[in-house]
């Protein structure tokens, strides 16, 4: 029985102590000139979706729930959100070159399709943010409205 004290006393020691190990979760600042909606006429009702389903982990607007804050949990999310940023950030869109940005519109549309955005996971801890089918259709649409075809056929002169 004495064991038993032991070894609860030690998890309840080891994880007070991993609390001190607090990972960053302020938001950095937005240039509002670089934001997707300052570069492309981006449809309200996709800046809604937007809003509700990505900018947690893909803009600079990340909103920390109360859970963000309690270890080891924090460190997945820091970690994710860390990781989304550096796929795609709607926060510094004017920051990517065109050829990019249009790579990044496609890949959105595919994601989304792909039902891979946004994150299982973040989905079952939000349920608001999964996308219907609606959804799905207005985002692609919006997308496929901005990106260029490929035009890999050079005139012979």
């Amino acid at each position: 029985m004495r064991t038993r004290w032991k070894w609860l006393f030690a998890i309840c020691l080891i994880a007070a102590a991993i609390q001190l190990i607090r990972p960053d979760t302020s938001n950095p600042p937005v240039n509002t000139s670089q934001t997707i909606q300052a570069g492309l006429p981006v449809d309200p009702a996709v800046s809604a979706l937007f809003a509700r389903s990505c900018n947690d982990c893909h803009s600079n607007l990340t909103a920390w729930p109360w859970y963000s804050k309690v270890a080891p949990v924090s460190w997945m999310i820091v970690s994710d959100v860390r990781r989304g940023r550096g796929d795609l950030n709607f926060s510094e869109w004017g920051a990517y070159p065109a050829e990019k940005q249009q790579e990044l519109l496609k890949e959105i549309c595919q994601q989304v399709s792909d039902k891979e955005m946004p994150g299982s996971i973040y989905v079952l801890m939000h349920p608001a943010s999964k996308l219907s089918d609606t959804d799905i259709r207005s985002i692609c649409t919006w997308t496929q409205s901005l990106t260029k075809p490929n035009d890999n056929t050079r005139s012979k002169e």
